[in-house]
């Protein structure tokens, strides 16, 4: 008998916007209906919620897919065809830790989720689980690709081919085709008429090349940089477009923390638009999403779905149909980009298609661009090793070389903030790290 579509996991299924998002994506496309659903988390309320919303969405589209709940991760993960990885380990809890006790020594962050010390914590709370998600994947589904969304994007996966070489894994951000169409909303251009090469690491990836109708439009980007309404829309972005000639992924706020200049002076902060604890904001937001889908669902409402800019729907469209096409993942550096380190995390452009996924050399980027990169390669590979190893010395070497953090803090006083978010975070934290 053959199978009507694919088996596709989702494990945290519970972030049920997200979730609903990439069904969406998925369902949008004919050749992936009557697809089996299984949906993993480990909180039953939201597991339920999500397994409504799975439904509902399948309906709406007429998609004809299957719906499984499982509350036990391997029962999801066994047979899929890909697994979806959308947790968040310690929820919103554990990201107000992640603010609070650096706060307290004076150390301020906008996002904190992909690098800098909430990053780090963050990816060290992760990594175990992902640890564990590889084993379900490499014991009861050995033929499946892993499409990872967690941050922080390129710890997890770092570690992640570390520990399971032999594991398909790819992970997915939507800040590349973000950045894109910001880029073209500056310029004043429809974002299909830009053409773009991209390349770096997870947020900060570089557009290398930007064209219309085979045009540079560099300097039209520059120019509309000294549009007081265009640069006020993304300052920190710009002036690391005007010092290094070139616009990176990711939002403002993100890169704001990602360097030393701006966080460590209130003035700067001020000047530059800098929103502190925004992820705090947008984590509470969650939270008010999930209560009013879950209510909508139990009231009978329709759900809004709308195409969104991942890319995980499409990949699994093209490797399940054979269908070419272009898309940007986060992947081992096998001699991807020639400056950057082997064996890091790079993200890079990919074909997907019958043949899978095939990452493209990006080749040596700009030594000023590789040389922003390096950094954070250095503290992601040292993240990783702590975990790993279960190394409490390289969680202070992570945040000893982190770029932002030792511009406002002095070795001790890193070395007590990182010993106490180790004490916080407790039994979450690898073996060897935690007291």
């Amino acid at each position: 008998m053959t199978r009507a579509g694919p088996v596709i996991a989702f494990i945290g299924a519970g972030s049920v916007v997200f979730t609903r998002n990439l069904l969406t994506d998925i369902f949008l496309f004919e050749d992936l209906h009557g697809a089996t659903i299984t949906l993993h988390d480990i909180d039953a309320g939201r597991l339920d919620t999500a397994g409504m919303m799975a439904r509902r969405t399948s309906t709406q589209l007429g998609a004809g897919a299957t719906v499984v709940e499982c509350p036990e991760r391997r029962a999801a993960v066994g047979g899929a065809d890909f697994v979806i990885n959308a947790v968040q380990i310690g929820m919103h809890e554990a990201t107000l830790i992640d603010f609070a006790i650096p706060r307290r020594y004076g150390l301020k962050q906008t996002i904190g989720d992909s690098m800098g010390i909430g990053g780090i914590f963050r990816g060290l709370r992760t990594i175990p689980f992902m640890l564990e998600l590889l084993g379900d994947i490499a014991a009861v589904a050995p033929d499946a690709l892993l499409i990872n969304y967690t941050n922080p994007m390129s710890m997890l996966m770092w570690a992640g081919y570390e520990a399971f070489p032999d594991v398909r894994a790819v992970g997915l951000c939507h800040s590349i085709p973000n950045t894109a169409r910001e880029i073209a909303s500056y310029l004043g251009v429809d974002h299909e008429q830009l053409v773009y090469e991209c390349a770096g690491i997870n947020h900060i990836a570089w557009m290398t090349k930007l064209e219309v109708q085979g045009a540079d439009v560099y300097p039209q980007l520059r120019a509309a940089m000294d549009d007081p309404q265009v640069y006020a829309r993304d300052k920190v972005r710009f002036e690391l477009l005007r010092r290094l000639g070139y616009f990176v992924t990711e939002s403002s706020e993100h890169n704001a923390e990602y360097t030393p200049y701006w966080l460590k002076d209130d003035a700067l902060i001020k000047r530059y638009d800098i929103p502190l604890d925004e992820y705090i904001r947008r984590s509470e937001q969650n939270l008010i999403e999930y209560a009013a889908t879950r209510k909508g669902l139990l009231a009978g409402e329709p759900l809004r779905l709308e195409p969104s800019v991942e890319l995980g729907g499409p990949i699994i469209h093209s490797l399940t149909t054979g269908t070419t096409r272009l898309v940007y993942g986060n992947v081992r550096n096998d001699d991807l980009i020639g400056n950057l380190p082997a064996g890091c995390c790079v993200e890079v452009p990919m074909v997907a298609g019958a043949a899978g996924l095939s990452p493209l050399r990006a080749g040596v980027l700009p030594p000023q661009l590789a040389a922003t990169c390096l950094p954070h390669v250095a503290v992601q590979e040292l993240v990783v090793a702590a975990a790993l190893q279960g190394s409490r010395d390289h969680v202070y070497h992570a945040a000893l070389l982190d770029r932002h953090a030792p511009s406002v803090l002095s070795p001790d006083a890193l070395v007590a903030m990182v010993d106490d978010l180790i004490d916080a975070h407790g039994a979450a934290l690898p073996e060897g790290i935690r007291r």
